[in-house]
């Protein structure tokens, strides 16, 4: 796929109804020559729109108006490109606890919670958060986790939580002004309810930090397990997380997390980790696919805010 193509798919399938002012722009970005041109400089997987786009807010530029992008991002081109060499999307979104919590509730308790590709870690407290699935509120505090399910019945409880770690490249601190900076630059335009989200979740993790720790899915993972308790159900978990990794390692952590003990909550796009004889969508948006130790369960909405269950 072109990095035109890629831009003009982000707009139709992930941004549209979803973020009007980053449909405008990847839309403009798919026609325009000179932007594409810079973009065609960097490495494939530092050409997505949302890190192009975050890194663009978090240097303060403009990305309402795809005219003053472009200005922006030609004029100053140096800056930008040196902050995506070096930055990933590590959208911390606390919101995606709402359509896991229906499986992690569901698995032997306690739990002992490992997330790969955890940035500050922040998805590694559904059990302190507030969840509300139409009529039906779950737990108690802030922040409160909406979510549009069909097809299941929301948990009633939510699950035990005793050890919690978290594995990534680039581990982010919640209690660092510029790494919370950065997650906020992460969050599209028009969505001040995730900002507000992303703070009261902030709020629960510096209380109460996680252990994260630098390192590959790979090569640092089974150092990570050997440290959660082993009177506790291991739960290895991620969320658009593995695009960003190549299909052979890709391949190499799926074999390597199928031979570890407990259980496996995986919550990808369908290219992403493939599965066979999966129903269609229930609409053309972007879905992941939720899954539990390699069975596809769900179709889930990027940032948590729809589950559609249909095993």
């Amino acid at each position: 796929m072109t990095t035109a193509q890629t831009y003009a798919e982000f707009a139709a399938r992930e941004a549209r109804g979803v973020s009007p002012a980053y449909e405008r722009l990847s839309l403009a970005v798919s026609g325009d020559d000179k932007v594409l041109a810079l973009l065609d400089t960097l490495p494939p997987a530092k050409r997505q729109p949302n890190l192009l786009f975050g890194v663009v807010r978090f240097l303060g530029g403009p990305v309402e108006d795809p005219a003053a992008f472009h200005h922006y991002t030609v004029t100053n081109w140096p800056r930008i490109e040196a902050q995506m060499r070096v930055r990933a999307t590590q959208t911390n979104e606390a919101g995606r606890c709402a359509v896991l919590l229906p499986v992690l509730a569901t698995l032997p308790q306690p739990l002992a919670l490992l997330e790969v590709g955890a940035s500050a870690g922040l998805c590694l407290y559904p059990d302190r958060y507030a969840y509300r699935y139409g009529d039906q509120t779950i737990g108690a505090g802030e922040p409160v986790l909406d979510c549009e399910a069909t097809g299941s019945v929301p948990p009633a409880t939510l699950p035990d939580v005793v050890w919690r770690g978290g594995l990534d490249l680039n581990p982010l601190d919640v209690t660092a002004p510029a790494d919370v900076a950065w997650l906020d630059a992460l969050i599209w335009p028009e969505h001040a309810h995730r900002r507000a989200r992303l703070r009261a979740a902030a709020a629960v993790a510096a209380a109460d930090p996680p252990l994260l720790r630098r390192g590959d899915l790979v090569n640092d993972l089974p150092a990570l397990v050997a440290q959660a308790p082993a009177d506790a159900t291991l739960v290895v978990f991620h969320t658009s997380v593995l695009y960003q990794v190549p299909a052979p390692r890709r391949a190499t952590f799926t074999e390597l997390v199928g031979r570890l003990p407990g259980h496996w909550v995986s919550n990808e796009a369908p290219g992403v980790l493939p599965y066979d004889d999966l129903p269609e969508p229930p609409d053309g948006a972007h879905h992941n696919v939720l899954a539990l130790d390699g069975r596809p369960l769900a179709w889930t909405r990027g940032h948590g805010q729809a589950l559609h269950w249909f095993a």
